[in-house]
Protein backbone atom coordinates (compact mmCIF):
# COMPACT_ATOMS: atom_id res chain seq x y z
CA UNK A 1 0.00 0.00 0.00
CA UNK A 2 1.34 3.20 -0.52
CA UNK A 3 1.62 5.70 2.15
CA UNK A 4 -1.26 8.51 1.67
CA UNK A 5 0.53 12.29 2.05
CA UNK A 6 -1.67 15.05 2.19
CA UNK A 7 0.52 18.02 0.18
CA UNK A 8 -0.84 21.18 2.55
CA UNK A 9 -0.12 24.89 0.31
CA UNK A 10 -1.31 27.98 0.54
CA UNK A 11 -1.87 29.84 3.91
CA UNK A 12 -3.48 32.94 5.11
CA UNK A 13 -0.74 35.65 4.61
CA UNK A 14 1.45 37.12 1.79
CA UNK A 15 3.58 34.86 1.42
CA UNK A 16 0.38 32.25 -0.28
CA UNK A 17 2.04 32.94 -3.96
CA UNK A 18 5.23 31.43 -2.85
CA UNK A 19 3.79 28.72 -1.17
CA UNK A 20 1.57 27.45 -4.11
CA UNK A 21 5.00 27.92 -6.48
CA UNK A 22 6.73 25.29 -3.71
CA UNK A 23 3.97 23.02 -3.61
CA UNK A 24 4.47 22.79 -8.07
CA UNK A 25 7.86 21.77 -7.27
CA UNK A 26 7.39 18.96 -4.20
CA UNK A 27 4.25 17.63 -6.56
CA UNK A 28 6.19 17.32 -9.22
CA UNK A 29 9.32 15.43 -7.33
CA UNK A 30 7.11 12.85 -5.41
CA UNK A 31 8.01 9.76 -5.83
CA UNK A 32 4.55 8.23 -7.19
CA UNK A 33 5.54 4.91 -6.63
CA UNK A 34 5.87 5.04 -2.89
CA UNK A 35 3.53 7.90 -2.00
CA UNK A 36 -0.48 8.94 -3.17
CA UNK A 37 -0.19 12.54 -2.97
CA UNK A 38 -3.30 14.84 -2.38
CA UNK A 39 -2.93 18.53 -2.64
CA UNK A 40 -4.70 20.56 -0.05
CA UNK A 41 -5.20 24.07 -0.08
CA UNK A 42 -6.03 26.39 2.76
CA UNK A 43 -6.59 30.19 2.07
CA UNK A 44 -9.04 32.52 3.48
CA UNK A 45 -12.32 30.80 1.88
CA UNK A 46 -11.61 27.31 4.20
CA UNK A 47 -9.86 24.15 3.37
CA UNK A 48 -10.19 22.63 0.22
CA UNK A 49 -9.03 18.85 -1.04
CA UNK A 50 -7.97 19.63 -5.05
CA UNK A 51 -8.18 16.59 -7.02
CA UNK A 52 -6.47 15.87 -10.46
CA UNK A 53 -9.59 16.08 -11.70
CA UNK A 54 -12.90 17.01 -10.52
CA UNK A 55 -14.90 19.06 -8.42
CA UNK A 56 -12.90 20.41 -5.03
CA UNK A 57 -14.16 19.73 -1.92
CA UNK A 58 -13.99 20.47 1.67
CA UNK A 59 -11.59 19.18 4.19
CA UNK A 60 -13.26 17.41 7.55
CA UNK A 61 -11.85 19.24 10.01
CA UNK A 62 -12.63 16.82 12.65
CA UNK A 63 -9.85 14.16 11.53
CA UNK A 64 -8.51 16.40 8.65
CA UNK A 65 -9.63 13.44 6.21
CA UNK A 66 -11.25 13.87 2.56
CA UNK A 67 -13.43 12.30 0.19
CA UNK A 68 -12.55 11.07 -3.11
CA UNK A 69 -14.21 9.53 -5.69
CA UNK A 70 -16.95 8.86 -2.82
CA UNK A 71 -14.39 7.45 -0.41
CA UNK A 72 -13.17 8.34 2.54
CA UNK A 73 -9.48 9.37 2.88
CA UNK A 74 -7.17 9.74 6.08
CA UNK A 75 -3.62 10.30 5.55
CA UNK A 76 -0.56 8.67 6.86
CA UNK A 77 1.32 12.07 6.95
CA UNK A 78 1.45 16.02 6.05
CA UNK A 79 3.89 17.08 3.24
CA UNK A 80 4.05 21.01 4.67
CA UNK A 81 4.03 23.60 1.33
CA UNK A 82 2.93 27.44 3.38
CA UNK A 83 4.88 29.70 3.86
CA UNK A 84 3.76 32.22 6.77
CA UNK A 85 0.99 31.79 8.41
CA UNK A 86 -0.68 29.36 9.31
CA UNK A 87 1.83 26.27 8.17
CA UNK A 88 5.10 28.18 9.48
CA UNK A 89 3.78 29.47 12.99
CA UNK A 90 2.57 26.37 15.12
CA UNK A 91 -0.69 26.47 14.41
CA UNK A 92 -1.26 23.76 11.98
CA UNK A 93 1.38 21.64 13.69
CA UNK A 94 -0.81 21.99 16.63
CA UNK A 95 -4.04 20.64 15.12
CA UNK A 96 -2.12 17.99 13.64
CA UNK A 97 -0.24 16.59 17.13
CA UNK A 98 -3.52 16.85 18.70
CA UNK A 99 -5.11 14.15 15.89
CA UNK A 100 -1.74 12.41 16.37
CA UNK A 101 -1.11 12.87 12.59
CA UNK A 102 2.73 13.22 11.76
CA UNK A 103 3.94 16.05 9.38
CA UNK A 104 7.48 17.11 8.04
CA UNK A 105 7.92 20.47 9.55
CA UNK A 106 9.71 21.37 12.79
CA UNK A 107 6.82 20.78 15.91
CA UNK A 108 4.28 23.40 16.85
CA UNK A 109 6.64 25.07 19.93
CA UNK A 110 9.76 25.39 17.57
CA UNK A 111 7.40 26.81 14.01
CA UNK A 112 6.17 29.38 16.81
CA UNK A 113 9.55 30.52 18.64
CA UNK A 114 11.24 30.27 14.54
CA UNK A 115 8.41 32.56 13.39
CA UNK A 116 9.50 34.90 16.21
CA UNK A 117 12.30 36.41 14.58
CA UNK A 118 13.34 38.06 18.25
CA UNK A 119 13.14 35.22 20.10
CA UNK A 120 14.62 32.84 17.64
CA UNK A 121 18.03 35.23 17.50
CA UNK A 122 17.61 35.03 21.69
CA UNK A 123 17.59 31.59 22.27
CA UNK A 124 20.34 31.22 19.49
CA UNK A 125 22.61 33.85 21.50
CA UNK A 126 21.68 32.27 25.09
CA UNK A 127 23.08 29.16 23.38
CA UNK A 128 26.21 30.92 22.32
CA UNK A 129 25.39 31.53 18.55
CA UNK A 130 26.74 34.92 16.94
CA UNK A 131 23.85 36.98 16.37
CA UNK A 132 23.72 40.78 15.48
CA UNK A 133 22.42 43.30 18.63
CA UNK A 134 18.67 44.21 17.66
CA UNK A 135 15.49 45.81 19.51
CA UNK A 136 12.29 44.17 19.69
CA UNK A 137 9.44 47.41 19.50
CA UNK A 138 5.89 46.29 19.74
CA UNK A 139 2.91 48.82 17.91
CA UNK A 140 1.27 49.09 21.67
CA UNK A 141 4.63 50.82 22.81
CA UNK A 142 6.03 53.44 20.38
CA UNK A 143 9.73 54.21 20.48
CA UNK A 144 10.66 57.55 18.79
CA UNK A 145 13.82 57.04 16.54
CA UNK A 146 16.27 59.27 18.65
CA UNK A 147 15.33 56.42 21.57
CA UNK A 148 16.42 53.69 19.09
CA UNK A 149 19.44 55.60 17.89
CA UNK A 150 20.60 55.63 21.45
CA UNK A 151 20.42 51.44 21.84
CA UNK A 152 21.75 51.12 17.89
CA UNK A 153 24.35 52.15 15.24
CA UNK A 154 23.24 53.01 12.19
CA UNK A 155 22.61 51.05 9.40
CA UNK A 156 19.91 49.40 10.50
CA UNK A 157 17.67 46.83 9.40
CA UNK A 158 13.63 46.91 9.98
CA UNK A 159 11.71 44.44 9.54
CA UNK A 160 8.24 42.74 10.49
CA UNK A 161 9.08 40.37 13.57
CA UNK A 162 6.92 37.47 12.49
CA UNK A 163 6.97 38.44 8.57
CA UNK A 164 8.73 35.85 5.99
CA UNK A 165 10.02 36.95 2.73
CA UNK A 166 11.57 39.95 3.03
CA UNK A 167 8.24 41.93 3.11
CA UNK A 168 8.38 44.87 4.71
CA UNK A 169 12.05 45.31 5.37
CA UNK A 170 14.15 48.25 4.64
CA UNK A 171 18.07 49.04 5.37
CA UNK A 172 18.42 52.60 7.15
CA UNK A 173 21.38 54.64 6.89
CA UNK A 174 20.59 57.65 7.46
CA UNK A 175 18.54 58.82 11.05
CA UNK A 176 15.88 60.56 8.57
CA UNK A 177 14.98 57.32 7.25
CA UNK A 178 13.67 55.78 10.33
CA UNK A 179 10.39 56.64 10.67
CA UNK A 180 9.43 55.59 7.61
CA UNK A 181 10.92 52.46 7.76
CA UNK A 182 8.94 51.91 11.11
CA UNK A 183 6.12 52.78 9.27
CA UNK A 184 6.34 50.30 6.69
CA UNK A 185 7.61 47.09 8.54
CA UNK A 186 4.22 47.96 11.08
CA UNK A 187 1.94 47.90 8.00
CA UNK A 188 2.81 44.35 8.05
CA UNK A 189 3.04 43.22 11.83
CA UNK A 190 2.48 44.59 15.16
CA UNK A 191 5.88 43.18 16.30
CA UNK A 192 9.05 44.48 14.53
CA UNK A 193 12.53 44.03 14.97
CA UNK A 194 15.73 46.80 14.60
CA UNK A 195 18.76 44.89 14.25
CA UNK A 196 22.32 46.43 13.81
CA UNK A 197 24.35 45.75 10.38
CA UNK A 198 26.61 43.62 10.27
CA UNK A 199 28.86 43.78 7.07
CA UNK A 200 30.16 40.73 5.84
CA UNK A 201 29.03 37.86 2.84
CA UNK A 202 26.06 36.40 3.11
CA UNK A 203 25.20 32.39 3.09
CA UNK A 204 22.14 30.41 3.11
CA UNK A 205 22.07 27.12 4.46
CA UNK A 206 19.62 24.08 3.95
CA UNK A 207 19.88 21.36 7.02
CA UNK A 208 17.65 18.23 7.43
CA UNK A 209 17.68 14.63 8.96
CA UNK A 210 18.40 11.71 7.21
CA UNK A 211 18.10 8.44 9.10
CA UNK A 212 18.47 10.11 12.33
CA UNK A 213 21.72 11.71 11.14
CA UNK A 214 21.60 15.99 10.71
CA UNK A 215 22.74 16.89 7.06
CA UNK A 216 23.84 19.91 5.86
CA UNK A 217 23.23 20.70 2.17
CA UNK A 218 25.37 22.56 0.02
CA UNK A 219 26.24 26.40 1.27
CA UNK A 220 24.79 28.98 -1.27
CA UNK A 221 25.93 32.42 -1.00
CA UNK A 222 23.80 35.32 -1.93
CA UNK A 223 25.60 38.39 -4.05
CA UNK A 224 22.51 40.96 -4.38
CA UNK A 225 21.90 43.64 -6.75
CA UNK A 226 19.91 45.36 -4.52
CA UNK A 227 21.50 47.07 -1.01
CA UNK A 228 20.12 44.09 0.85
CA UNK A 229 18.43 40.83 -0.45
CA UNK A 230 14.76 41.80 -0.06
CA UNK A 231 11.62 40.41 -2.30
CA UNK A 232 12.35 41.56 -5.25
CA UNK A 233 16.10 40.26 -5.09
CA UNK A 234 14.88 36.97 -3.71
CA UNK A 235 12.27 36.24 -5.91
CA UNK A 236 12.89 38.41 -9.30
CA UNK A 237 16.07 37.84 -10.17
CA UNK A 238 18.18 40.90 -8.48
CA UNK A 239 20.34 38.27 -6.81
CA UNK A 240 23.05 35.58 -7.50
CA UNK A 241 22.71 32.29 -5.86
CA UNK A 242 26.02 30.62 -6.10
CA UNK A 243 25.74 27.19 -5.05
CA UNK A 244 28.20 25.42 -4.07
CA UNK A 245 29.81 28.59 -2.50
CA UNK A 246 33.15 29.55 -3.12
CA UNK A 247 34.40 29.44 0.23
CA UNK A 248 38.01 28.50 1.98
CA UNK A 249 37.64 25.04 4.26
CA UNK A 250 37.62 26.98 7.52
CA UNK A 251 34.86 29.49 6.80
CA UNK A 252 33.03 26.15 5.49
CA UNK A 253 33.52 24.36 8.61
CA UNK A 254 32.69 27.95 11.07
CA UNK A 255 29.34 28.03 8.61
CA UNK A 256 28.25 24.14 9.26
CA UNK A 257 29.18 23.82 12.60
CA UNK A 258 26.90 26.88 13.09
CA UNK A 259 23.83 25.58 10.99
CA UNK A 260 24.00 22.31 12.86
CA UNK A 261 24.33 23.97 16.20
CA UNK A 262 20.89 25.95 15.84
CA UNK A 263 19.35 22.88 14.02
CA UNK A 264 19.43 21.00 17.59
CA UNK A 265 19.60 23.91 20.18
CA UNK A 266 16.03 24.87 18.27
CA UNK A 267 15.37 20.97 18.35
CA UNK A 268 14.15 21.38 14.18
CA UNK A 269 12.68 18.43 12.44
CA UNK A 270 12.18 18.38 8.49
CA UNK A 271 14.12 20.59 6.32
CA UNK A 272 15.15 24.20 7.47
CA UNK A 273 16.86 27.07 5.60
CA UNK A 274 19.56 29.10 8.06
CA UNK A 275 20.68 33.03 6.71
CA UNK A 276 23.96 34.01 7.93
CA UNK A 277 26.11 36.71 7.74
CA UNK A 278 29.63 36.20 7.92
CA UNK A 279 31.17 38.92 9.64
CA UNK A 280 34.72 40.30 7.69
CA UNK A 281 35.52 42.16 11.26
CA UNK A 282 35.05 38.78 13.23
CA UNK A 283 35.80 36.29 10.65
CA UNK A 284 32.43 34.51 12.69
CA UNK A 285 29.11 33.80 11.05
CA UNK A 286 26.25 35.44 12.55
CA UNK A 287 22.76 34.02 12.06
CA UNK A 288 19.97 35.83 10.78
CA UNK A 289 17.41 33.85 10.82
CA UNK A 290 15.71 30.18 10.52
CA UNK A 291 12.68 29.58 7.86
CA UNK A 292 11.39 26.12 9.00
CA UNK A 293 9.50 25.87 6.03
CA UNK A 294 11.88 27.57 3.05
CA UNK A 295 10.94 28.25 -0.33
CA UNK A 296 11.04 24.65 -2.82
CA UNK A 297 9.68 26.59 -5.95
CA UNK A 298 11.95 26.21 -8.91
CA UNK A 299 14.01 29.45 -8.24
CA UNK A 300 14.59 28.78 -4.38
CA UNK A 301 17.71 28.03 -2.79
CA UNK A 302 16.97 24.39 -1.33
CA UNK A 303 16.01 22.73 -4.62
CA UNK A 304 19.64 24.21 -5.67
CA UNK A 305 21.57 22.42 -2.92
CA UNK A 306 20.16 19.18 -3.07
CA UNK A 307 21.05 18.90 -7.15
CA UNK A 308 24.28 20.67 -5.83
CA UNK A 309 24.87 17.70 -3.48
CA UNK A 310 23.93 15.08 -6.24
CA UNK A 311 20.78 13.91 -5.53
CA UNK A 312 17.61 13.44 -6.91
CA UNK A 313 14.62 16.12 -5.55
CA UNK A 314 12.47 12.81 -5.63
CA UNK A 315 15.01 10.80 -3.28
CA UNK A 316 15.31 14.23 -0.98
CA UNK A 317 11.87 14.66 -0.75
CA UNK A 318 10.96 10.79 0.31
CA UNK A 319 13.58 11.14 2.59
CA UNK A 320 11.55 14.32 4.06
CA UNK A 321 8.89 12.51 4.31
CA UNK A 322 10.08 9.31 5.73
CA UNK A 323 11.55 11.57 9.00
CA UNK A 324 8.27 12.52 9.57
CA UNK A 325 7.65 8.85 11.09
CA UNK A 326 10.15 9.07 13.15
Amino acid sequence: MKKRIALVTGGLSGEAQISYKSAVTVGNNIDTDKYAVYRIDINASGWWYEPVHGEKTKVNRDDFSVMDNGNPVHFDAVLLCIHGTPGEDGKLQGYFDMLNLPYTSCDAATSALTFNKRYTVAVAAFAGIHVAKSLHLFKHTPVSPADILKQLQLPVFVKPNNGGSSIGMSKVNKTEELAAALEKAFKEDNQILIEEFISGREFTIGVFKNKGEIMVLPITEIITHNEFFDFEAKYQGKSEEQTPAQIDASMKEKLESAVKRVYEVLNCRGVVRIDFIYDTATQQPFMLEVNTVPGQSEHSVIPQQVRAMGWLLKDFYSAVIEQAFH
